[in-house]
Order: structure tokens, then sequence, then C-alpha cells
């Protein structure tokens, strides 16, 4: 990648960060402490796409950066992926919350809340036109594959994602995080295969270029 092509995508980023930090569309807009763009490189193989910021990602304005956040490093370590080496954002800016009586609580975003965030994510994907997509949890496949997505049956397989470009999903790093026992080390197995395979696609050589064909109107 050239160093015009890296700098025209970090432009084009960095004025979709401004204008996602200046919306109030949701009311979650006006509760957070910072929205959460994405950060990575803007020439990323592998993009990263979750479903919403938690209360340390809001803190500091970064996505993954909480316990899942280092669980998901130490995944993309296991397929000699650095962090900074791909790009990571969520389907929503701004952090979900839920008012308790013990203060806000994380909550998946609602349908209105992703809507109002879609024209972001689409950019993203537009402008860093990745190898290969990884969707983590539920909310986030939905985002790119329907409301009837069941993750638990449908995923671990590939799909078809914007621009064509190859789509996994597999279990969200806090959902890993909240299993105990026996249960923990079963859905690890499942996402070290997702992740395997996402290693398979990234390590395919990419297509061969179609030869020129003369024009059927030369002489």
């Amino acid at each position: 990648m050239s160093l015009e092509e890296r700098a025209r995508r970090t432009r084009l980023l960095a004025a979709g960060a401004q204008t996602a930090g200046a919306c109030r569309k949701c009311a979650i807009g006006a509760e957070r402490r910072n929205n959460v763009y994405g950060e990575g490189d803007p020439c990323a193989r592998l993009m990263v796409v979750g479903e919403g910021p938690g209360e340390t990602e809001d803190a500091l304005g970064r996505p993954f950066v909480g316990r899942a956040g280092e669980l998901l490093n130490r995944m993309l370590a296991a397929i000699d992926l650095a962090r900074e080496d791909v790009y990571i954002c969520n389907v929503v800016k701004c952090r979900p919350t839920l008012r308790t009586p013990s203060g806000l609580r994380n909550r998946a975003p609602d349908p209105q809340e992703i809507s109002n965030c879609t024209s972001f994510l689409e950019e993203q994907i537009a402008i860093i036109r990745p190898t290969v997509l990884l969707s983590l949890g539920a909310p986030s496949a939905k985002w790119f594959l329907g409301p009837s997505f069941q993750i638990t049956k449908m995923r671990g397989r590939w799909y078809e994602g914007p621009h064509g470009i190859p789509l996994m999903v597999t279990f969200h790093p806090a959902y890993v995080l909240r299993q105990t026992g026996g249960e923990i080390n079963a859905v690890k197995r499942l996402v070290w295969d997702d992740l395997k395979q996402v290693r398979a696609k990234l390590d395919e050589p990419p297509p061969e270029p179609l030869p020129e064909q003369a024009s059927l109107f030369e002489a």
C-alpha cells in the first residue's frame, strides 16, 4: 500500500471520527463520555467489528481496551496478528447503557441505535476494504446478516459481507469471559476453530488479475 493511499485513508477515517463525535441522534450520545469510533491500521487486511463500547472504552475513547480487549489481543496474537496491524471498531460508537439503582450498566445496542450508527460503520468498511471481516457477538453479526442470525448455530462459517468481503462470525470475548467451569474451555475451542479459519483465509494468495483483452473494435 502506497504512503499516499495510507494518508488518504487516514484523513477519511479522521473526518468520519469527527462526524461521529458530533452525532447526538441517540440519547446515549448525550450520556457518553467519549465517542469510540475505531482504531488501527487504515490499510488492515483484517477488520474486527464488535457491538459497542463498554465502560472502559467509554472512559478512554478506544475500542476493546477492557478485559474483553485484553482477551481480543491474545486472540489476535494466537493467529500471529498484532493489535496495531488490524482495524478494530464497533457497530455503535457510543456506550449503550441501562440506568440502575447502582449506576449505569452496559447493555446491547437497540435497533434504533444501530440504525443511527450504520452509516459510520459502512463508511469504515468502504475506506479500509479489508481482506477479511471478523464479527464478534450476536449484535454485530445481526448488523451484517440480519435479525434472524443465531450465533450459537450459525457462527464458524463463511458469509459474504459488504463489498463481497469474506465474513466470519465468532463469540464476543466478553461472552467467553462470562463462561465458567468446563463451558469456558468448550467455547474457547470454538473460537479457536473460527480464528484458524480467519488465519487460513488471510494466508490465501490474492487472486491473479484477469488478463487484458483486446477491444472488439480494434483493427
